[in-house]
């Protein structure tokens, strides 16, 4: 079985719709179920499982797309948006699995995991990573990857044996020169593009227009963007968005919660 990506969740911490927002994004959230956004992970599915990410829906996330199991375990960070379901993760192991789940988190994760959900402390099997550190499973070799956000903090990039190179890289500011030597004219990018209009913190995310400067300079053959705020700095609806990509070439993609790629 080819090794296929698919998005569970592509928004940013306040998801889409908010509770407490009226605006056009929202509204058109609200209308059309098909544009609503849960926070981001994703799942790389093949013969085995290998989760990204464990936002709080992400129980949701997982009936929805019909995902039964987690083989693997890999996190970019610790903040709620990424982290706040692991406690889903309990009930798996616990209850189904039986078994501890292997689960590659940086030191400042580990950390962090430590003091918000000690009780998970027997259901993962921790493996420390940095930048450059390798997971070989089921096909697949995922790098963690150098990114400017929160210490700690890495995105990964997943090689097929075709030879198909494949970056996930939700939350960062400007790429490292040494990330964007890694995924020079790589086939698929899938970057982080929070802001629309003014970047709120332009040192650890990006707005869309900067991440889609950064694809069209690394030359990748597609891009997928995800982390949308939809919200901020000016509410911007997913049509528009992708009238504004369709301008920069036909390779630039909004993602989408449920939407499967190819590895």
């Amino acid at each position: 079985m080819e090794p296929r990506l698919i998005f569970l969740g592509t928004g940013a911490g306040c998801g889409v719709p908010s509770y407490f927002c009226d605006c056009a994004a929202c509204e058109e959230a609200i209308a059309q179920p098909q544009f609503r956004r849960t926070r981001c992970a994703a799942a790389i599915l093949g013969e085995s499982v290998t989760l990204i990410d464990s936002p709080a829906e992400l129980r949701t996330q997982l009936i929805q797309e019909g995902i039964n199991r987690i083989d693997r375990f890999l996190m970019t960070h610790w903040h709620y948006d990424h982290a706040g379901g692991l406690g889903d993760l309990e009930f798996y192991v616990r209850v189904k699995r039986g078994e501890t789940i292997p689960a590659y988190m940086s030191s400042e994760t580990q950390e962090w995991l430590g003091s918000a959900f000690w009780f998970l402390q027997d259901c993962l099997d921790i493996y420390l990573i940095a930048p450059g550190y390798q997971v070989e499973a089921d096909g697949v070799s995922y790098t963690a990857l150098e990114v400017a956000h929160v210490p700690g903090t890495v995105g990964w990039l997943m090689e097929t044996a075709s030879g198909k190179r494949t970056a996930y890289i939700t939350d960062t500011g400007p790429l490292p020169a040494a990330t964007c030597e890694q995924v020079q004219g790589i086939d698929t990018l899938i970057l982080g593009a929070t802001f629309w209009g003014r970047n709120w913190m332009p040192d650890t995310h990006l707005s869309v227009s900067e991440a889609v400067q950064i694809a069209l300079d690394l030359k990748v053959e597609q891009a997928y963007f995800t982390h949308l705020s939809m919200h901020h700095d000016t509410p911007v609806t997913n049509q528009e968005l992708e009238t504004y990509l369709k301008t920069h070439g036909n390779h630039l993609h909004l993602a989408y919660d449920g939407l499967q790629i190819e590895l």
